[in-house]
């Protein structure tokens, strides 16, 4: 049992780029589907794949790095609110990451999305993790 699941899966992504391997193996939940989503999106990641045949079901992310330096393309993932703290925020007051560099990934009423797309909905919500 896991009391945060969201720190599990950013420790597993963070790890793997550490170690420099090509594809990490996550358990799957509808949030890390959702954060998988935005990171591919967002050009963070290669790609993805749900397998839901197994009962927990896996998600199996290729990372992604340069071509020619071997640096990967994330730099750096922090989890912001946790169970413990958690972190709301208004629609004024959304974080910036890296000066527009990073992504904030919120927690919304309609959804997850990042802090750019939550800006221009005008909605607040929990911030997850800073991406950058």
């Amino acid at each position: 049992m896991n009391t945060d699941p969201i720190s599990d899966y950013l420790t597993r992504v963070r790890n793997a780029i550490r170690a420099n391997h090509k594809v990490v193996e996550i358990p799957t939940s509808k949030t890390k589907k959702e954060i998988t989503k935005i990171l591919f999106e967002k050009g963070y990641i290669l790609n993805y794949k749900f397998i839901d045949d197994t009962l927990p079901g896996t998600i199996m992310i290729a990372l992604k790095y340069h071509p020619v330096t071997k640096i990967p393309a994330i730099m750096e993932l922090k989890r912001i609110s946790r169970p413990g703290l958690r972190q709301y925020v208004g629609a004024d007051k959304l974080p910036s990451v890296k000066n527009g560099l990073g992504v904030a990934i919120i927690s919304t009423s309609k959804g997850m999305m990042t802090d750019k797309e939550a800006r221009t909905q005008n909605i607040g919500g929990e911030v997850i993790c800073f991406i950058s």
